[in-house]
């Protein structure tokens, strides 16, 4: 008896029916446009990649110039090479993992 109560009436099963097949269709189409290999971004939106992606590489640039002028500074009165002070304080560069910045 609590089973049939819990369970759906037929009303409500022909409504989430419903709403199921509606999204189907809307994800099929999604997905014909996504096959169809078109293109998926507006030119509105490209402009903010590209333009997002070339603030954070004028953000990389400025932090690893403010971090190596640190270094370089340290260096002046440091003993040893700047290998050894790398070293010592475990800094890791770009260029121990062959990662360059990329062009503007």
């Amino acid at each position: 008896l609590s089973g049939l109560r819990s369970s759906l009436t037929s009303a409500e099963a022909a409504k989430q029916l419903a709403e199921a097949e509606k999204d189907c269709a809307q994800l099929d189409s999604r997905l014909a446009t996504i096959k169809s290999g078109k293109d998926h971004t507006t030119p509105e939106e490209m402009e903010k990649i590209y333009s997002n992606n070339k603030e954070a590489v004028r953000q990389w640039r400025k932090r690893k110039r403010m971090a190596m002028e640190v270094v370089d500074a340290i260096l002046e009165g440091y003993p040893k090479s700047k290998k050894e002070l790398y070293e010592e304080v475990g800094i890791e560069t770009d260029e121990d993992y062959n990662v360059k910045i990329p062009q503007s």
